[in-house]
C-alpha cells in the first residue's frame, strides 16, 4: 500500500465478540514500570480515526490498554495450534500478545489492533510475554519496507518503551523492552482451524468459516470449480488466492520471512509475525533468515512451496466440512495463481508493461540469472532497470528491450545512486544508534526514504478481493 490511506472517523466494530467464547481467552495487559512513546504511525492512525489522541491518551490506550470506546471490553488472547517446521504443536496461542480492538476504515474494511510484548497469557508457556525494543525497531523497518514494495502487510501502529530489562539467549542482554501495537486485517490463522479440527469442534469450525467469509470477503471460485457454493470450499479458494499472491510478493520484494509455520499464516493473506526476517544481499534461492532453520525449510526460494504446504493443512482441517475433491481442486490453482502474481508484480516493480505470462516468465528467468551473475542486491537491480532503462546486450537486456515502459524515471529519486534498503548491516547500525545514544534520527530518516520510494513505485494491482487498498 504505497500511497497514504484515506482518513476515516473512528468506527468501532468488535465483530469477534460473536465467537469470542471459544476462539480466545480474556486477558489483562502487563503493568509496565514505564511508558515512553517511541513510534506512532500517524497516517494509519488517521485511517482508523485515532489520529486525534494526544500523547497521554495514546499511552493510556496503547501502553496501559484501557479499552477504546465501543470496542472490546477486555483484550482477547487467541487460541490456535500449528505446524512448527512441520512438526505439529497443540500447545500454541497468543503467548505475548492479544487482540485489542476492531474498527472499520474509510473503505469499510474491518481492521484489528493486536499487540506484541503485552504480557503473559494462558498460552505463554515458559515465555515472559515481553518484546525487546530491538525487535520492535526491526518490525518497524520490515513493515515499512514491505508496504512500500506493495506487499500486503500488517502495519506497525505504535511502539512504547516499557522500562524493563529483558534477558534473551540469542542477543546481548539485558536489553530494553517495548510493547508494540500492529494494525492488521485480521488475526485468524490457519492454526485456528487446525485447533478446531484436532478438537473435533465441527460447529465451531462452521461458525469460523462463516465469520471469515463475512468478515474478509473475497472472490468466488471459478464457475467450473466443484463445490463452489460450499462455504468451506469458497474459503479455501480465497486463501489459496491470497497466499499465492503473498508468496509472489515476498519473492519480488527479495524478502525472506524466516518462520512460515501454520500459526504464522493469516487467512487474510497478510504478511505478519516478523521474527528473524532478512532482505536478500544477493539473489540466492538457498538464503535463510533464521539461524535455527538448519535444513533450509523456509529458505527464500522455498517460500512458495511452504505457503502451498500450509494451504494443504488448512484443506485437511476443512475436510470436517467438505469432501476432498473440491478442496484439492482449490489447492491445484496455487501454481498458476502464483505464476500470474509473479508476472504481475515483477513487471510492476520493473516499471514495464506486462506481455503476458509466457513472455513475463522468460523475463523473470533472465532477470534472476542476471542477478546471480552480477551479484547485485534485488533492490539495486530493479532500481537500475526501472522503466526498462540500462538494458545491456546480455540475455536480460535483450529480453527487457522488448518491453514498453510503464513508469517515468525523470525525477530526482531515480537519479540517486541506489534506492533505500534494509539489509542486516543497516538494521544493526540503526539499532546501535538507538541502543548506544538513544538517537532515533537514523530510523526516522530511513522510514522517510522508504515511504518516498513507495510513493515513486505507485500502487500494484492485486485482484484477490476487496481487502487490499491497492
Amino acid at each position: 500500500m504505497p500511497s497514504d490511506p484515506q482518513p476515516a472517523p473512528y468506527l468501532p466494530d468488535p465483530r469477534i465478540e460473536s465467537i469470542a467464547g471459544w476462539i480466545g481467552d480474556p486477558v489483562h495487559a502487563a503493568a509496565f514500570p514505564g511508558h515512553r512513546l517511541r513510534w506512532r504511525n500517524h497516517r494509519w492512525a488517521a485511517a482508523v480515526g485515532l489520529d486525534g489522541f494526544d500523547e497521554a491518551l495514546w499511552v493510556e490506550h496503547f501502553g496501559r490498554f484501557a479499552p477504546l470506546p465501543g470496542n472490546l471490553p477486555q483484550p482477547l488472547a487467541l487460541r490456535y495450534h500449528g505446524h512448527q517446521f512441520r512438526s505439529y504443536n497443540p500447545d500454541l496461542g497468543d503467548g505475548r500478545g492479544f487482540l485489542f480492538a476492531q474498527m472499520r476504515d474509510a473503505g469499510g474494511r474491518l481492521l484489528d489492533l493486536g499487540t506484541k510484548g503485552s504480557g503473559q497469557t494462558p498460552w505463554s508457556r515458559d515465555g515472559d510475554g515481553r518484546l525487546t525494543l530491538k525487535g520492535a525497531v526491526r518490525e518497524i523497518l520490515a513493515t515499512e519496507m514491505l508496504e512500500a514494495l506493495g506487499v500486503d502487510t500488517s502495519k506497525t501502529f505504535s511502539v512504547i518503551e516499557t522500562g524493563e530489562e529483558l534477558w534473551r539467549g540469542d542477543e546481548p542482554s539485558p536489553t530494553r523492552s517495548a510493547v508494540l501495537v500492529r494494525l492488521s486485517h485480521g488475526h485468524i490463522r490457519i492454526g485456528s482451524f487446525q485447533r478446531l479440527f484436532a478438537l473435533e469442534e465441527k460447529d465451531h469450525m462452521e461458525a469460523l468459516v462463516a465469520y471469515c467469509l463475512e468478515t474478509y470477503p473475497g472472490n468466488l471460485p471459478p464457475e467450473d470449480a466443484p463445490g463452489r457454493d460450499e462455504p468451506a470450499v469458497i474459503l479455501l479458494h480465497q486463501v489459496v488466492e491470497r497466499l499465492a499472491d503473498l508468496a509472489a510478493a515476498w519473492m519480488v520484494a527479495g524478502f525472506v520471512h524466516g518462520v512460515l509455520n501454520t500459526d504464522n499464516m493469516n487467512i487474510s493473506g497478510e504478511s505478519f509475525d516478523y521474527g528473524p526476517w532478512r532482505w536478500l544481499p544477493r539473489w540466492d534461492p538457498r538464503f535463510t533468515a533464521a539461524y535455527f532453520d538448519h535444513s533450509g525449510l523456509y529458505a527464500f526460494g522455498r517460500q512458495p512451496e511452504a505457503l502451498l504446504w500450509n494451504c494443504h493443512q488448512l484443506a485437511i482441517a476443512l475436510r470436517t466440512l467438505a469432501e476432498t475433491a473440491p478442496l484439492v481442486a482449490a489447492l491445484d490453482r496455487f501454481g498458476s495463481l502464483y505464476q500470474q502474481a509473479m508476472c504481475r508484480r515483477f513487471t510492476w516493480r520493473l516499471g514495464v508493461e506486462s506481455r503476458g505470462v509466457e513472455g513475463d516468465t522468460a523475463l523473470i528467468q533472465a532477470a534472476e540469472s542476471a542477478m546471480v551473475e552480477t551479484g547485485l542486491p534485488p533492490e539495486q537491480f530493479f532500481f537500475l532497470h526501472r522503466g526498462g532503462r540500462n538494458a545491456g546486450d546480455d540475455a536480460f537486456g535483450t529480453a527487457l528491450s522488448g518491453y514498453a515502459s510503464a513508469a517515468s524515471t525523470d525525477d530526482a529519486f531515480w537519479q540517486e545512486p541506489a534506492p533505500p534498503g534494509v539489509l542486516i548491516e543497516e538494521v544493526e547500525r540503526i539499532w546501535a544508534t538507538i541502543d548506544q545514544h538513544d538517537d532515533w534520527s537514523e530510523l526516522h530518516a530511513k522510514v522517510a526514504a522508504i515511504r518516498e520510494m513507495g510513493e515513486r513505485l505507485g500502487p500494484v494491482h492485486v485482484p484477490v478481493g476487496p481487502f487490499t487498498s491497492r
